[in-house]
């Protein structure tokens, strides 16, 4: 299969919504990509739509289910910091820069989630420690490639103040491009985050957030000078993405603490979790209901009658219970009990003490990052709530517009223009988007 382009640049903006297009339009280097190239007005993300999931979905083309990486962190109750799917090895089957590899193009990825330890030739992994005995650089350095993050961080490690924004996305920007001017790639993954963390803190249309998309458009217009000056711009082709949407919510529901007063949870008098039966495991707008003992038919009626009973109350904030059936068609992960929606309003965290509904306030965000203003992970059919794709460059038509595709068919389509193969997947190539050959 013959390649559309020399050079694939993806850059992912995380939670860059198609609310978002009308403003997107009057930025300069956004409106670059729209003018010259074409784009999808309204991207279905995926179910649970948090992002380490999704952007696992763009570089598969699978739903969470098949590609293996069902949510952000792991199942690990009572523990106050979870660990996250870092790594590669937790996705199954290939991948777009595995494919990639395979023939034999270069590949680079910055801060790409669930990339820990991939065959990456260049690669910088977002991964954080989370454990109190751990060091960002040192956790970094061995996940990814040691000698291209030692020379990044000597450059540019300055830029950074933790994880705090936007100064980590000033860091991941010098190097995507330094990158760019100092290595001959075929494939670069960026994400950046800053917009994602200013509509979690401040909420979906603050002036935070729409500071933040500024930053993205200059951003982006530094992407496009670093392509020129390495002479590569002409036969490169930029994606611009999100991954998901936002909606704007008050009130976390904790329904740990109602499995906890059912005796469904228990714990030692230190306030650890010692045992569970029932457990909710939080994806932000959604929540997986896991029972330890699939086959305990008394623990799973127990939670069903307790779930219904939440559902005509609208205070509650649960809008609907899927079975595991439902969840599994969604794309979601099938060996949960149940999977439960929250309203609009209403977001989903693991506290098994206090109340069941917390009203949030903007002292308990600063205080606490658990808390959010607005947040993701509801399901891809809530009103208003889809993403965007846009490209320019070779292999890319101009001005074309597609009213509607899906998460799952844009890695078929960034395998298409590599001239690559990821298998049979669940999405579909976007052809109306590409200059094929026998078009």
């Amino acid at each position: 299969m013959n390649a559309l382009t020399n050079h694939l640049i993806v850059v992912s903006f995380d939670c860059l919504s198609a609310l978002d297009f009308p403003f997107l339009q009057t930025l300069p280097h956004f409106k670059t990509i729209l003018e010259k190239g074409s784009y999808v007005e309204k991207v279905e993300t995926i179910y649970p739509s948090v992002t380490y999931p999704c952007h696992t979905t763009i570089v598969t083309g699978n739903y969470p289910n098949r590609h293996g990486i069902i949510n952000n962190t792991l199942l690990q109750p009572g523990r106050t910091s979870p660990d996250w799917n870092w790594f590669r090895k937790s996705i199954s089957g290939t991948t777009l820069y595995d494919e990639a590899k395979k023939a034999n193009l270069t590949t680079a990825a910055l801060l790409w989630p669930v990339t820990g330890k991939a065959e990456i030739d260049y690669n910088l992994p977002e991964i954080f420690p989370n454990r109190p005995w751990q060091n960002q650089f040192l956790v970094s350095l061995r996940a990814g490639s040691p000698c291209y993050q030692l020379d990044l961080n000597q450059r540019f490690g300055h830029l950074r103040n933790g994880l705090n924004q936007p100064e980590l996305d000033d860091f991941v920007l010098e190097s995507t491009v330094h990158t760019i001017k100092t290595k001959k790639l075929n494939l670069l993954l960026v994400h950046f985050t800053d917009l994602d963390t200013q509509r979690h803190e401040y909420g979906f249309s603050s002036n935070e957030a729409i500071a933040a998309i500024h930053r993205h458009n200059d951003r982006l217009g530094r992407i496009f000078e670093a392509l020129k000056e390495s002479g590569i711009y002409e036969n490169s082709t930029i994606v611009a993405l999100g991954d998901h949407s936002a909606l704007d919510e008050n009130k976390a529901l904790n329904l740990n603490v109602l499995f906890h007063k059912h005796n469904l949870i228990t714990s030692n008098t230190k306030g650890i979790i010692n045992n569970w039966k029932a457990y909710c495991k939080s994806c932000d707008g959604s929540a997986y209901i896991y029972v330890k003992d699939r086959h305990d038919k008394e623990t799973i009626s127990k939670v069903k009658d307790l779930l219904n009973s939440l559902l005509s109350d609208p205070e509650a904030g649960i809008e609907k219970i899927l079975s595991a059936e439902e969840a599994a068609k969604m794309g979601a992960d099938g060996s949960c009990a149940f999977m439960v929606e929250a309203r609009k309003g209403f977001y989903f965290l693991e506290d098994f003490q206090g109340d069941y509904v917390k009203t949030i306030t903007r002292e308990d965000v600063l205080s606490d990052h658990k808390y959010t203003l607005a947040c993701h992970g509801y399901s891809p059919k809530k009103p208003e709530y889809s993403t965007i794709f846009m490209a320019s460059g070779k292999g890319i038509k101009q001005k074309t517009i597609v009213p509607e595709a899906r998460l799952i068919d844009e890695g078929p389509t960034l395998a298409r223009l590599l001239g690559v193969d990821l298998g049979a997947t669940d999405g579909k190539m976007i052809e109306e988007l590409l200059l094929l050959d026998d078009k």
